[in-house]
């Protein structure tokens, strides 16, 4: 602004000063020179033009230097300080599909009724799109090259875009809130590369977790490496990295920013960055592999990711432990943690969830309906893990416990541990059989710190009894994290939302966040306003307004982009 006027500023005065000179020379020469003075004033009246012109000029160019070069003022970028986004129109939808058409080879961009539903609901998640919402093409680029040039020509046109790769989300990250294109990077499914003396992987976006390590089991000199985070099934690295999953593996191994190195990736307007080099420790420029991971597309379109890859245990065997209440199960988690144990897996089950595992004949064994833990605890040898094992069946004697078991072979642990594995398949078996074939199930999670972790898990309980609806509770209770599972008919929907919400609010009043690892989607803005306070939130939408100024990518996901959106998700 201070260019703008000096150069506004000059020029106005250069031409007043002209004007003045000249009006001068008028007066001496009045009693002289008729024609002379005729001149003058053609003269002074072009300088005054001359000059008014500059100065308009300057303020033209100046304020268009502002506006290209100066990013609105505030740190912060409230929802009502924006309008809403202008996306294309049919036609502009319909000459954009032609030109993927082009890029791509019709093979790969298809608008089939089948293809659409796919892409529209998984089965799991509970909000989904309303019918003029569903997109209305899924396009299948193979490389990062097709990645960028497919966003330069959506960018060109201004269609709104979800990322989707493995579809496993279960909050509604991959399904469409607006009309347009679903770019689907499954296709992109190759181990680029296996560095094994430095452990760690290249991977393209669509490499499933599962298929990784498989891949590596049957490499030579890598038999013995995998990656630490194991979601659910058919989950792939990019959606991992976008939400940043956990899984069984996160009290050893952490979620999924603390197994990747860097990423590739293409914003919205076509362009590809690289987040880091291979190092695993660097301290050059902005952290960008940690924001991206958890941004759930909505910052960039992630095509590539170098993971950390880890040993596998030399040994490691299976412990359940059954206790005769919360609180006595999560002292003993607490306990073993101070002891120094080394514990590669930490999961709950409660009574309920006891009673579906039994209900399922899927161990040859049967169990007593309590609270029960399950550990994978590992070592060098067998003797190293025996020791440690003793160390654990004192703590957990300490703690109350009713039944202690560890398995002594590999088949034992398989068996035992398929207890938790396979414990989504077995909730749904009960569910369609014990409540009704007509039953949903709203599959949650939340973390809180492992003091408030009884507490809490016992006021949901009370909570949950003044509702008909039956609930089972797991988790991942090495850091706190832990996942309700509501059964609903269609007609309670509603009354499970509503349940969903307060079970948010419990979570929020013990310390804890409305989301351990399944991410925001669509289904938990309004939470994460509350865990997160609106100054927060503005700030993350000045990072999407900065990456991403048409909000093109995966719109009105993790907090709302447009101010029109009336939702009260």
């Amino acid at each position: 602004m201070l260019l703008q006027r000096i150069g506004r500023g000059s020029a106005v005065r250069v031409a007043k000063q002209q004007v003045f000179a000249n009006k001068g020379g008028l007066r001496y020469q009045s009693s002289g020179n008729r024609p002379f003075l005729t001149k003058n004033k053609i003269v002074n009246i072009s300088s005054l033009f001359i000059g008014l012109g500059l100065g308009i000029y300057a303020k033209i160019r100046w304020s268009s230097h502002d506006e290209l070069q100066v990013f609105p003022e505030p740190s912060t970028t409230p929802l009502n300080s924006v309008g809403p986004p202008k996306y294309g129109s049919d036609a502009d939808l319909q000459k954009c599909v032609v030109e993927l058409r082009e890029l791509l080879g019709k093979e790969y961009v298809r608008d089939s009724e089948a293809e659409i539903e796919h892409h529209t609901d998984n089965g799991f998640n509970p909000s989904k799109p309303q019918p003029e919402h569903k997109p209305r093409i899924i396009i299948y680029p193979g490389s990062t090259e097709q990645v960028s040039d497919a966003m330069k020509i959506i960018s060109r046109y201004n269609i709104p875009i979800v990322p989707f790769s493995g579809g496993t989300s279960l909050e509604g990250h991959t399904y469409s809130t607006r009309q347009g294109i679903v770019m689907n990077t499954s296709r992109m499914n190759q181990i680029v590369k296996v560095n094994i003396d430095d452990l760690d992987a290249v991977l393209q976006a669509g490499v499933g977790w599962q298929q990784l390590n498989e891949h590596l089991s049957e490499l030579e000199g890598a038999e013995n490496l995998m990656l630490g985070c194991d979601c659910g099934p058919g989950a792939h690295v990019c959606g991992m990295v976008s939400t940043n999953a956990s899984g069984i593996g996160a009290t050893r191994y952490g979620s999924m920013v603390s197994n990747i190195i860097s990423v590739t990736a293409v914003l919205a307007d076509g362009t590809v960055i690289k987040t880091k080099r291979r190092p695993r420790k660097s301290s050059a420029g902005y952290n960008l592999t940690g924001l991206l991971a958890g941004s759930e597309g909505t910052l960039a379109i992630i095509t590539e990711v170098t993971v950390k890859l880890q040993v596998r245990p030399a040994h490691e065997t299976v412990v359940l432990v059954q206790f005769p209440t919360l609180k006595d199960s999560t002292n003993a988690v607490a306990s073993l943690f101070k002891s120094g144990i080394q514990l590669n897996a930490v999961e709950f089950l409660d009574a309920g969830m006891m009673q579906c595992i039994n209900y399922s004949d899927l161990t040859s064994k049967k169990f007593e309906n309590y609270p029960t833990l399950l550990f994978k605890i590992a070592g060098l040898n067998k003797i190293v893990v025996t020791e440690y094992v003793k160390e654990v069946k004192k703590v957990c004697q300490n703690s109350n416990c009713r039944m202690f078991e560890f398995a002594r072979d590999e088949v034992e642990a398989e068996e035992l541990f398929s207890v938790r594995k396979n414990a989504l398949y077995v909730m749904l078996d009960y569910g369609y059989n014990e409540i009704s074939e007509d039953a949903k199930m709203w599959v949650t999670d939340f973390a809180v710190p492992l003091s408030r972790l009884a507490s809490t898990l016992e006021q949901a309980d009370k909570l949950m009894e003044a509702y008909p609806l039956k609930h089972l509770t797991l988790g991942h209770v090495g850091d706190g994290n832990f996942h309700l599972d509501i059964f609903y008919l269609p007609e309670q929907y509603e009354m499970c939302k509503r349940v969903v919400d307060k079970l948010a609010v419990l979570a929020l009043e013990n310390e804890g966040t409305c989301s351990g690892e399944h991410g925001i989607g669509f289904g938990k803005r309004a939470m994460l306003e509350d865990e997160l306070g609106e100054a927060t939130i503005s700030a993350m939408r000045k990072l999407k307004m900065a990456l991403d100024p048409k909000r093109l990518l995966n719109p009105d996901k993790v907090f709302k982009i447009d101010p029109l959106d009336s939702s009260k998700d």
